[in-house]
């Protein structure tokens, strides 16, 4: 790294003991004038600390080999940066730190015989064992939507609302090549420099600090030799017994492991594989398409949909607890595991919390389902049968003033009432067996809250099925008619739609068929109002059903999506949780230095982790809230209403897919699972290193002591 004009940064843990005695300071040195501090070791010779920060030698019994940290610090080893409470005595190497960390002053006084300025650069110490980290990048709580993309990828995808997704993620990444032109085009075009681009490096520091902190510390004890005592007679009779007690523990843990702990794994993956199996059979049926681009079962239906999510959890997360187990073979400051293991237990606690509402809700559904059976069924007949009658009786007079063309009304306005007879005798046919099939949502909800929202969201859709059709005839009658006008338009300009071309050409008309065409526009147009009336009345019933339906959903989403264990570990402990990190400019009064000490003039800057913001927490709601917006209230929405044009509700794919963003884009098959669960879990190992030679003193030449 380049050196800055003298100036100096130093990074500084918060968390250091404050001592009167002399240590030395042990950490990074990323330059010669940027050094980030690790740990101060009290009472210690600095060249044998530097010996075996060089050797590795206290890491000699580490629980995992250190070349994990060398790799992600970006330094072969740690180094010794200076000294603290240092006597005048004592001769320093002009790059060195020289640390004052009196138990009077709040902040160590720091000086350099190189530096002409210093950065005191603070920091808080994360704790690797609470899973506490700091990070450039947001904590990604989702897996992305990765289930819509495989989709896209396999072609299965050919409906309005993929085209739509696929366009938006095309202007996205068109949106971020211009961000990046913009940025090359700024007025100030400042490149990075070396100690910017070091700041990744720097994290990864912070995230170790404290382990090694620990590490150091427990070690220091080892770079001298040990004076030993021999043991009492007390001492010798408790040492006799421990070991006693020790030996029979082990013998009985040994029997465990060996003869009991084997027979419940190999039980419990078996039970595990014929589950899977079974998972495997259901989800084919609800993921089986007759074609490419057809629609599947769980496409269709939400209770299919529920059905296949929780299939799709019970298949991932034994390779999800796998995958954590492989955490504690490592050092606990690598921080790839921690998305994983939140969305594992998020995963886990949405589940039970749904199963315990279920339980609850099901439980009232069983007990009332007499009573729900009779108010679905008022509800069924009076907003369903006898309001859309009324409605209906209404438009075949002369509704709000307006005269309507009363034939065709009492036409259309019989038709669809023949039709709502013959439904309402229907829904009395299957009253007698409502209350039995309310007895059967109720048991459900013993798999979760979640199935019985499911199962009324599809009993809705059936119940209203002539609701649909009513929109569909209607929709499509209205439709024709403004196309028929539209042509006859064209007529009387002498023009004509060119269907090949897709232009208006111009064309000459007979007389005949110029009459004909004014009698068919004149007759069509005085019709159009009849018609409308009728069309509106059945779109505003279906826009109805459909924001039930959008209720449904949200609700269903909130049970398998809520960020619940993030949102608990954004309370409890937001460092769990990093969304970037932050420079604070402190108050530096207390750090000027004396007019005659020869301290440098230091700025004091706080390094702050920024917790993950409540907004990137709920994102995957504002992003399921912008495409039902997108599809429903869009304009192109309005002008399809307005024509007659058929407005389809948004793709069950398309909005699922925030339930979808905690699962992979592929799950592993059966036989990946079986094969992962009866892997042999490698034994942890202290690790050795090589033999070192023991240090020979040696004087030189100055009077001065060193080690080799």
């Amino acid at each position: 790294m380049v050196e800055h004009d003298g100036l100096m940064r130093v990074f500084w843990p918060t968390d250091i003991a404050k001592s009167d005695r002399p240590g030395v300071v042990v950490g990074w040195r990323n330059s010669t004038l940027d050094v980030f501090v690790v740990a101060i070791l009290d009472d210690v010779d600095v060249d044998n600390v530097e010996f075996h920060l060089k050797s590795g030698g206290f890491f000699r019994n580490g629980p995992h080999n250190p070349t994990r940290i060398y790799e992600l610090c970006g330094h072969p080893s740690m180094h010794v940066l200076g000294v603290s409470n240092a006597t005048s005595q004592i001769s320093l190497d002009p790059s060195w730190v020289c640390a004052a960390t009196n138990t009077g002053t709040k902040q160590p006084r720091i000086t350099c015989a190189k530096a002409s300025s210093v950065q005191l650069i603070l920091y808080d110490r994360p704790r690797p064992r609470g899973m506490q980290y700091i990070s450039l990048q947001p904590i990604a709580l989702a897996l992305g939507d990765k289930w819509y993309a495989s989709d896209s990828e396999r072609g299965d995808v050919n409906d309005v609302d993929g085209k739509e997704e696929t366009r938006e993620k095309e202007a996205k990444a068109v949106k971020r090549k211009l961000v990046e032109k913009l940025k090359a085009h700024s007025i100030f075009d400042r490149s990075a420099s070396a100690r910017d681009k070091a700041l990744p490096k720097i994290v990864n520091q912070v995230n170790w600090s404290w382990e090694l902190e620990q590490t150091l510390q427990s070690n220091v004890g080892n770079l001298g030799p040990r004076p030993k005592r021999s043991l009492s007679v007390s001492e010798r009779v408790a040492e006799s017994a421990a070991t006693m007690r020790n030996y029979v523990l082990m013998q009985m843990w040994s029997v465990f492991v060996l003869y009991v702990f084997p027979v419940i794994r190999k039980t419990f993956a078996i039970f595990l594989f014929i589950q899977r199996v079974m998972a495997e059979v259901l989800l084919s049926i609800l993921e089986f398409r007759i074609k490419p681009g057809y629609s599947a079962l769980k496409d269709i239906s939400a209770t299919a949909q529920q059905i296949e999510i929780r299939l799709q959890q019970f298949c991932y997360w034994p390779m999800q607890y796998l995958t954590l187990r492989q955490r504690k073979m490592d050092w606990a400051s690598v921080t790839t595991s921690h998305p994983d293991y939140i969305r594992f237990y998020n995963s886990l606690w949405l589940v039970a919390n749904d199963v315990i509402i279920g339980i609850a809700v099901g439980s009232y559904i069983i007990e009332q389902s007499d009573f729900l059976a009779y108010q679905i069924n008022d509800l069924l007949r009076r907003y369903t049968v006898e309001a859309l009658q009324s409605s209906i009786s209404w438009l075949m007079g002369q509704p709000a003033g307006l005269k309507l063309n009363g034939e065709l009304a009492a036409f259309l306005g019989d038709l669809f009432l023949w039709v709502i007879d013959y439904w309402s005798s229907c829904i009395e046919m299957l009253s007698p067996a409502l209350p039995k099939m309310i007895w059967f949502i109720g048991f459900s909800s013993f798999a979760g809250a979640s199935m019985p929202l499911a199962m009324f969201s599809d009993l809705l859709s059936a119940l209203t099925v002539h609701i649909y059709s009513f929109y569909l005839a209607s929709a499509r009658i209205y439709h024709w008619q403004l196309t028929i006008l539209q042509s006859l338009f064209h007529l009387f300009r002498g023009k004509k739609h060119n269907v090949l071309r897709e232009r208006i050409d111009s064309c000459d008309y007979d007389l005949d068929q110029l009459l004909v065409g004014t009698i068919l526009f004149t007759l069509l147009f005085f019709l159009l109002p009849t018609v409308m009336v009728f069309y509106l009345n059945f779109a505003i019933a279906r826009m109805i059903i459909i924001s039930l339906k959008a209720g449904f959903d949200t609700m269903l989403s909130c049970l398998n999506h809520f960020p619940l264990f993030a949102l608990m570990l954004r309370i409890k402990d937001a460092r769990r949780l990093p969304g970037g990190i932050r420079f604070e400019l402190r108050d530096t009064h207390e750090y000027k230095p004396a007019p005659t000490s020869n301290e440098p003039p230091t700025s004091v800057i706080y390094l702050k982790s920024v917790p993950l913001s409540f907004r990137a927490m709920f994102y995957q709601y504002f992003q399921m809230g912008n495409r039902i917006r997108k599809h429903y209230l869009s304009p192109k929405v309005f002008l399809c209403l307005l024509t007659g044009q058929f407005v389809p509700p948004l793709n069950r794919r398309n909005l699922y897919s925030l339930q979808y963003s905690m699962l992979p884009a592929r799950r592993a098959t059966v036989w990946e699972m079986w094969r992962a669960m009866n892997a042999e879990t490698p034994q942890k190992k202290p690790f050795e290193l090589p033999h070192i030679p023991p240090l020979t003193r040696r004087t030189t030449g100055n009077g001065k002591s060193r080690y080799h």
